[in-house]
């Protein structure tokens, strides 16, 4: 009699408690705004879920007048994009401004004498957009006397799957720690409306942009692959042994190493007895 093997099941990612998770979150806000002499955030509200996970959090930690929305669309976005950012605002009653982008990035891809030229024109495009977008963010983060709160989620980090001082910029992240799959649980908790639950994630840089399809592969995939990569500290070839896909384990650990560079403030050769971010690494609280 032949006896069939079992087919391994793959470590699950942690499950939260969340409403413990929602309460360490909210403090995390309140405590990091405060140490800046401040008490609001403003921060750049899509219509997408991660935007929409945190906006609710910081309203939530600092009260409706604590928290501004910056919905920045171009003249391609989805209509869906503004209609869900509104539904937000709405639902909060937070103070929020609407600045069209078109007009600059228009200007700057049609400046002949700029040399920019037009090949990859869609990738830089879509990060000319994320940077002038956060440039906004800075300056009325300067005008409103506030932080930039962030809105891209660790699987974004993890995969360099985002814009260096551009969605991936901010002075402070509270949900850079939760993998995508896992904002879907928190944004339940929330009772962020169904209409940005269930679509399909987009930075809507450009028409029928998806994210899975411009990675090549699933969230759910890779969040598995990158928890026991990087939580369980598994080597790739323990992640395959126990059932991942070989091609899938190594391309999202070569992503990973290739995009180092965007999580770490940028690298000063060392000269002196003591260099910033090297020896010299107090934190803003220090007394």
């Amino acid at each position: 009699m032949k006896i069939k093997k079992m087919k391994k099941e793959l470590p699950k990612i942690d499950c939260y408690n969340f409403p413990i998770v929602y309460k360490h979150l909210l403090n995390f806000i309140k405590i990091e705004v405060a140490k800046a002499g401040v008490n609001k955030v403003v921060l750049g509200l899509s219509g997408g879920i991660d935007s929409a996970v945190a906006c609710y959090l910081a309203a939530n930690a600092l009260g409706k007048d604590g928290v501004a929305a910056l919905i920045m669309p171009y003249e391609k976005s989805a209509a869906s994009s503004l209609e869900d950012a509104l539904k937000v605002v709405k639902a909060l009653g937070i103070n929020y401004y609407i600045i069209d982008i078109t007009k600059q990035i228009n200007e700057y891809f049609s400046n002949k004498n700029s040399g920019i030229g037009s090949d990859g024109i869609k990738v830089r495009k879509g990060n000319k957009m994320a940077r002038e977008r956060m440039s906004i963010l800075y300056d009325y983060s300067y005008k409103l006397n506030s932080l930039v709160l962030g809105t891209s989620n660790k699987s974004e980090l993890l995969l360099g799957y985002g814009t260096l001082y551009g969605d991936m910029a901010s002075a402070l992240n509270p949900i850079g720690d939760i993998y995508k799959t896992q904002i879907y649980q928190l944004a339940k908790l929330l009772r962020i409306p169904e209409s940005i639950i269930n679509k399909p994630p987009s930075a809507d840089l450009w028409a029928g942009q998806s994210d899975e399809k411009e990675l090549g592969f699933t969230y759910e995939a890779a969040d598995t692959i990158m928890y026991l990569l990087i939580d369980k500290m598994y080597k790739p070839d323990v992640a395959v042994s126990i059932g991942c896909d070989k091609n899938l384990v190594y391309k999202i650990y070569e992503k990973i190493k290739k995009s180092q560079y965007k999580r770490r403030m940028p690298l000063i050769a060392k000269i002196s007895e003591r260099t910033i971010n090297i020896d010299f690494r107090y934190l803003r609280d220090w007394v």
